[in-house]
């Protein structure tokens, strides 16, 4: 068997580059084909990605279409635009801080870099030895390449790639770039917060599953149906006239704005009170608080009136400036934790959106506050459920945030359910006496070193989430599930060896005689994996609750796909998950269940999501903490969802 894999991928390998393909990282594209949008200077590469993996019956292979999204412009032409916006005073520490992470496409010979770092005090002319002569960067790129360089001040961008040097000698050095030949690959935040460049990329990047049958290899495969609205997986509208299960009253509250959006910050709080009392949320009027458009005035501001008794703290932003916002998180949360709500003033600068806008604000206030806003049948008792998942800093070295969130509690409540009429799948709201749901959640992250993703310091934060379980309801849990985002196949011994054994470490120290039932379940959602279903004849989506652990799952693991989402254009991403520890007795079927279920349970959206939901409250508090806040937030919030 190991023969016949290793020989299938090389057979891949040859056949994609017989095929003129080039290699990008892992996968492979057609640079003959390119898909060109002019109108935002963008170019798309498409092709293919591929593994080769044995699984219960046998070797297979899974391949897909990928698409690599290209920007025209060079380096040098990004930092040339971005020294006329900042000036030269502060152009060296805005530029480093913009490139420095991003991946970079050198078409001279189709390979991609990452840029680590920028010399400053190097240009074209600088040299370097090649065998026993030294060339300069100007020459060399003229005799390897035929590539004239048409700016002699440009300063070089460094990569740390991985080169092995000479047998018995030391690897070589970083490689040196010039920023004339290297191209900006991806997509900016700002590019992607733009609707009409993510409407004019979906239509080429988008493929609905008959595209992709025509495109890449076609999968048959079994799978359950759960029962649930198969068009359009959530509830935003049945939320609108139905009270959320608890909220406590909003009665000190503050509202900042700028005078320039006097009108913004009046509208949005005529709508707040028009929405909450359908949600059941008391809301008293807001104390409204100008400030001038500084980021000193507004701090300022802040000090001046943010106090013990402040519940919530909404700021009305006059553009979506990060600074501004960092400033504001890094305040809130770290030196007078309040939990807060920014808004951009162009979100509410349209008054048929208004309501809907108003709506959402006031369910994040709600749960923001410690307020539950639905939940699901859950008849596991003496239960909690833990998200963990890493991201890495954006200063600071890149250091790695791990983040923990754990349920506290369950309590009898009103669920989500769905049930048949006329033919027809609904969503509905309904009370039952054995409902349980989760109404608090504990919060807590550890900042670990540079690149680092396994974590190592989870026994503080998982011996606290205990402590606080046990606190509020006089006993410890009985069974514990623990799901693990953000890690690849590459690292599931390492979770296995260092992780789960800190949570048992965590377990054991609280008494000799607690052990509790542990599941500990990693969830990947970069897979290539698709599966289709083939109703009346046609190629179409799974429906939401779709579950396939039999033929495609691999022999050696306990591992299953579940297809929780719909989606409107193109194809449904599957999440897969593997249980690499498990000691709490439930069948496969049942953990299946659960975690379907728990994709409902994320408050920042009335709709199924495509992992659990402590999973996405971690990445959202990890996210919070890398982007913005960069230290711990203060232990006076770690009981509510602050960071969403």
């Amino acid at each position: 068997m190991e023969l016949s894999f290793s020989y299938l991928i090389d057979f891949r390998t040859r056949i994609l580059k017989i095929l003129n393909m080039q290699q990008i990282g892992r996968n492979f594209y057609n640079p003959n084909d390119p898909l060109d949008i002019p109108q935002h200077r963008l170019t798309i590469w498409s092709g293919y990605t591929s593994t080769i993996l044995p699984y219960e019956s046998a070797i297979m292979m899974c391949t897909d279409v990928s698409h690599r999204v290209l920007r025209s412009e060079t380096v040098l032409d990004f930092m040339i635009n971005l020294r006329q916006q900042c000036g030269s005073h502060n152009f060296i520490d805005i530029c480093t801080k913009e490139l420095i992470g991003l991946i970079i496409l050198t078409k001279y010979n189709n390979k991609t870099y990452r840029i680590d770092d920028i010399a400053w005090d190097h240009t074209p002319s600088n040299t370097f030895t090649r065998g026993e002569t030294n060339i300069s960067f100007r020459d060399y790129y003229k005799n390897q390449y035929g590539v004239e360089i048409t700016d002699g001040n440009q300063a070089l961008l460094v990569s740390h790639v991985k080169r092995l040097g000479p047998s018995g000698s030391p690897p070589r050095g970083p490689a040196m770039l010039l920023p004339e030949l290297c191209y900006l690959t991806g997509l900016t935040d700002k590019m992607r917060s733009d609707f009409n460049i993510m409407r004019d990329l979906s239509v080429h990047t988008r493929l609905t599953p008959e595209q992709r049958r025509a495109t890449a290899q076609q999968i048959y495969v079994k799978h359950t149906e759960y029962e649930y609205d198969p068009v359009v997986a959530d509830w935003t509208r049945e939320m609108r006239g139905v009270n959320v299960i608890s909220a406590p009253p909003l009665e000190n509250w503050l509202l900042f704005y700028t005078r320039r959006n006097t009108n913004e910050a009046q509208n949005l709080l005529q709508n707040l009170h028009k929405v909450a009392g359908p949600l059941g949320i008391t809301l008293q009027r807001a104390k409204m608080i100008e400030y001038e458009d500084q980021q000193d005035s507004l701090l300022k501001a802040m000090k001046q009136n943010v106090g013990p008794r402040t519940q919530m703290v909404v700021v009305v932003l006059p553009s979506s400036r990060k600074d501004k916002y960092d400033n504001i998180k890094k305040y809130l949360c770290v030196d007078c934790p309040v939990p807060s709500q920014c808004v951009v003033s162009r979100t509410l600068s349209r008054p048929k959106a208004l309501m809907t806008v108003a709506t959402k604000i006031a369910l994040q206030m709600a749960c923001k506050m410690g307020g539950e806003l639905w939940s699901v049948e859950i008849p596991l008792k003496h239960l909690m459920i833990v998200g963990i998942d890493c991201y890495h800093d954006t200063s600071a070295g890149k250091r790695s945030i791990g983040a923990l969130v754990a349920s506290l509690n369950q309590r009898m409540s009103r669920f989500v359910s769905t049930k048949h009429c006329a033919g027809l799948v609904h969503l509905c709201f309904c009370c039952t006496a054995s409902s349980i749901s989760f109404q608090r959640w504990f919060s807590r992250c550890v900042l670990q070193h540079k690149g680092q993703e396994i974590m190592d310091g989870l026994k503080s934060p998982f011996i606290a989430a205990l402590k606080e379980y046990l606190k509020c309801n006089n006993c410890l849990p009985s069974r514990i599930i623990v799901y693990r985002d953000g890690v690849g196949d590459g690292q599931l011994l390492s979770v296995a060896t260092f992780e789960v054994a800190q949570i048992l470490e965590s377990i054991k120290s609280l008494g000799a005689d607690y052990a509790p039932k542990l599941s500990v379940v990693v969830v990947k959602k970069r897979i290539a994996s698709r599966f289709f279903s083939v109703i009346g004849g046609k190629m179409s989506n799974p429906l939401p609750g779709t579950v396939i652990d039999t033929e495609v799952t691999r022999p050696e693991w306990y591992d299953f796909y579940i297809v929780s989402q719909a989606v409107r254009s193109g194809s449904v991403s599957p999440t897969h998950y593997n249980v690499i520890h498990d000691s709490s007795g439930l069948k496969p079927d049942h953990m299946q269940r659960l975690t379907y279920k728990l994709c409902h349970m994320y408050y920042n959206w009335q709709g199924v999501i495509r992992v659990p939901a402590p999973c996405q409250y971690a990445h959202k508090l990890a996210f919070l903490v890398g982007q913005s806040i960069h230290k711990e937030p203060n232990m006076q919030l770690d009981n509510l969802l602050f960071y969403l």
